[in-house]
């Protein structure tokens, strides 16, 4: 069963209140890649557009966007977060790989946090970028790790 669906298979938000607060965390993963002359434009290095550095205010969308989850996804619970980490960096296959790291003491998991912190990063690059060609893709977003809930994970 769904813990968001009750037992009519309506929406619910789950009820957290009989938990005891633990130390929560979590971490995700979006991989972006660009057209090759915008690879060769940037290789390396932070991607500067008349907006502004792009990985810097990718950075901090990406926190404020996690801040912001119950307001996104409509069962989530508000939360006031510990603490948020986003880094975006270019990997040996020339692509963008941003990764956030969340953590919060509470009775409920930060996933969706750490998923839209990065998530919303790679839509600033892409909304900063998109002057100099649409050709850019968000080809994953993934969780890589929870802990402090009833169970742990770990991505393969």
């Amino acid at each position: 069963m769904f813990t968001h669906l009750d037992q009519n298979d309506q929406p619910q938000m789950v009820d957290v209140g009989a938990k005891k607060p633990t130390r929560r965390e979590a971490s995700a993963q979006a991989i972006m890649v660009f057209p090759p002359d915008m690879v060769e434009k940037f290789k390396g290095k932070d991607i500067t557009t008349k907006k502004g550095s792009v990985f810097q205010t990718a950075i901090l969308a990406g926190i404020m966007g996690s801040k912001k989850t119950s307001e996104l996804i409509p069962l989530c619970h508000p939360m006031g977060l510990d603490d948020c980490k986003v880094n975006i960096e270019w990997n040996d296959q020339d692509q963008v790989v941003i990764t956030s790291r969340v953590a919060i003491t509470h009775k409920t998991g930060v996933e969706m946090e750490a998923l839209t912190a990065v998530s919303v990063a790679a839509l600033t690059i892409y909304d900063m970028c998109k002057a100099l060609g649409h050709g850019m893709e968000i080809i994953s977003t993934k969780l890589l790790s929870k802990s402090g809930g009833k169970r742990d994970y770990v991505a393969d």
